[in-house]
């Protein structure tokens, strides 16, 4: 059986991410948001009601699609004892020192014990430039379409700021609409886009990528 020369990189489908804005293989566009969340139990049943028809509403106004995806992962404390530690080191009572470390060793231990989850939750938001066909006999002919396929990938790049405009009118609606519900949304950027997308294409790392070499 012949092996597949294609990289891993072929079946990824981000061309790049420029300006807090994805854009895919295929030319389309993605922003993505990122969203508090609300704490349905605690809610009346007025409540309840009132944000299942406001979000009801929510999507009944939009003519374009959303995703919605929630990211859960495990919590990665080492940050949080490594700041405890250095604030250990800083103290000059013994007893304080002490106590520091029982309480890094009781963080370490019920951390190991109990898989404490944190949940992120994220709303992206597409837009893709409309298809101009043309059916001219000009376009048919190879030698005559020359220049317009050379420009192409040219047009691609000096049309950007204007479908970026297009795809931040859609982000606005989607964040005024959530923040009627009560959710405060936050669009990511580029180095919080390439942090996420890492991520999410490579679950066993720990680390994050270098943004320089990317």
């Amino acid at each position: 059986m012949p092996i597949s020369s294609n990289s891993t990189q072929d079946f990824i489908p981000i061309d790049a991410i420029r300006d807090g804005v994805v854009i895919l293989k295929d030319g389309s566009m993605r922003a993505v948001l990122i969203a508090s969340s609300l704490n349905f139990a605690l809610k009346s049943t007025d409540e309840r009601t009132a944000i299942l028809l406001q979000y009801q509403n929510f999507l009944n106004s939009l003519d374009f699609h959303i995703q919605i995806f929630m990211e859960s992962k495990k919590l990665d404390i080492r940050p949080y004892v490594a700041a405890i530690e250095e604030r250990g080191k800083e103290q000059a009572n013994e007893l304080i020192k002490v106590q520091t470390r029982e309480y890094i060793d009781f963080i370490k231990n019920f951390t190991e014990v109990t898989n404490i989850m944190t949940k992120s939750f994220f709303v992206v938001v597409p837009y893709s430039a409309p298809i101009l066909q043309n059916n001219s006999l000009v376009s048919k002919i190879p030698f005559l379409n020359k220049k317009q396929t050379q420009t192409k990938t040219q047009m691609k790049d000096d049309s950007f700021r204007e479908y970026k405009i297009q795809l931040e009118q859609r982000v606005g609606v989607v964040r005024d609409g959530l923040n009627r519900i009560g959710i405060r949304t936050t669009e990511l950027g580029t180095e919080e886009l390439v942090e996420l997308y890492f991520k999410i294409f490579n679950p066993g790392e720990t680390s994050s990528p270098n943004i320089k070499n990317l």
